[in-house]
């Protein structure tokens, strides 16, 4: 079916907004007038992520793969030496898995050049690097029993990614280097860490985690795309109706799209800013990387769960909206909660988030940090970067500098 203009130029927002810079709406525009659909900014080859991104800035690189205890077979890519050579193998150096955030993949970590992205900063600084993609994104489709097409392939919430893909990954990596390993979560990739520490899981296989743009808390996000689309209950109804795949490049969010762009107070000239904050130091370069990988797909479900969390302030498990199905899933009638206070005050956490963040706003994540107020002095580095927001920590021009350096720091030190 035919995709109008309108239409195209919601969706090119959308994958501007999440890579943070206003070249990109020119680029995609640009190519709109040229008569070129997303189909055609589309990766053009099905070759996995070392060979297309890794290896050709000259690192060696490893695909891996690992399945879910409910079946999900995700993608891992392994950076196991720096450019510069060394020598590989258990025991010689820290491993550390870094986990992508929401409509993201392990792409996120391989975005800015070699000197900048933090995959390479980590392999170059004596890591064992090693990536995940979480179910459902391009490289993670798929399962031992369901296909994409399958409703039930995307019956998910981040609360499976805590209770399935994180302690996969987890232990893989563990079981791999016969190690215990560093984590480096954005965003969502902090959210399911934080539930899991909070019920003491995956702890005995890390050393240390970093979190960068924290969530748990979203009900003071300042966001009027997000607030909007929960208050409305957009990604509820999408659901109800059967939309199960959340995909940024299909044809029913665009139409989602267009809708909340109509909206009042929705300005979707200014997306960027009003949905992630002002990003302050991104290079428009990066644009071109980003629209030949991402935005990835997600479930409805997971966008319905997020939604909850803004209306609510809380963070809880996915809520059924019906004491039978929550009593059938939970044992009681509303979701259990993850209880920040769980986290275990002597694990070592590097926390960095900023105060442009308009996701990870700044009063959430200090009730976050009010949850961690008794973790031992030195095991906990809080970093805030004023002029920062969502997008600066995975492609700012000066994040080796203002946060990965000091990140490395903190890992050398557990």
């Amino acid at each position: 079916m035919e995709v109008s203009n309108s239409a195209i130029t919601c969706i090119t927002i959308l994958m501007v907004l999440l890579c943070g810079s206003a070249a990109g709406i020119r680029k995609a525009l640009k190519a709109q007038e040229n008569g070129i659909g997303m189909a055609a900014m589309a990766p053009s080859s099905d070759e996995g992520i070392c060979k297309s991104v890794v290896e050709t800035h000259g690192y060696q690189c490893e695909e891996h793969t690992v399945t879910t205890g409910d079946g999900y077979i995700l993608s891992m890519q392994r950076i196991p030496v720096g450019r510069s050579g060394g020598t590989p193998g258990t025991g010689t150096r820290p491993p550390v898995l870094l986990q992508h955030g929401l409509l993201m993949d392990a792409i996120t970590w391989l975005l800015l050049p070699p000197e900048q992205s933090l995959a390479f900063v980590l392999s170059d600084n004596g890591y064992d690097v090693w990536l995940a993609n979480s179910r459902g994104t391009k490289y993670s489709k798929g399962h031992t029993s369901l296909t994409p097409n399958d409703p039930a392939y995307w019956d998910w919430s981040w609360d499976e990614l805590v209770a399935y893909d994180l302690p996969a990954t987890i232990q893989y990596v563990y079981d791999q280097t016969g190690q215990k390993l560093h984590y480096v979560g954005h965003s969502q990739g902090t959210l399911i860490a934080l539930a899991a520490f909070s019920k003491d899981e995956v702890l005995n296989m890390l050393r240390s985690a970093a979190l960068l743009c924290p969530i748990a808390y979203m009900g003071q996000l300042t966001s009027p795309l997000a607030k909007i689309a929960a208050d409305d209950f957009i990604a509820e109804t999408v659901y109800w109706l059967g939309l199960d795949e959340f995909d940024p490049r299909g044809e029913a969010v665009v139409k989602l799209l267009k809708e909340i762009c109509g909206k009042p107070g929705v300005d979707c000239s200014n997306l960027l800013t009003s949905f992630t904050g002002q990003n302050c130091c991104l290079n428009s370069s990066i644009v071109n990387m980003f629209l030949d990988h991402e935005p990835q797909p997600s479930a409805t479900k997971n966008m319905v769960h997020l939604a909850q969390m803004i209306r609510q302030g809380t963070i809880t498990m996915y809520d059924y909206y019906d004491v039978v199905e929550n009593m059938k899933h939970y044992g009681q009638p509303t979701p259990p909660a993850y209880n920040m206070t769980g986290i275990p005050n002597d694990f070592p956490l590097f926390v960095s988030y900023g105060g442009a963040d308009a996701l990870a706003d700044v009063n959430d994540v200090k009730l976050l940090l009010g949850s961690l107020k008794d973790h031992d002095g030195d095991k906990f580095v809080v970093q805030f970067r004023d002029d920062y927001a969502h997008a600066d920590y995975v492609m700012a021009e000066n994040a080796k500098q203002q946060v990965y350096d000091p990140l490395i720091a903190f890992f050398r030190l557990q």
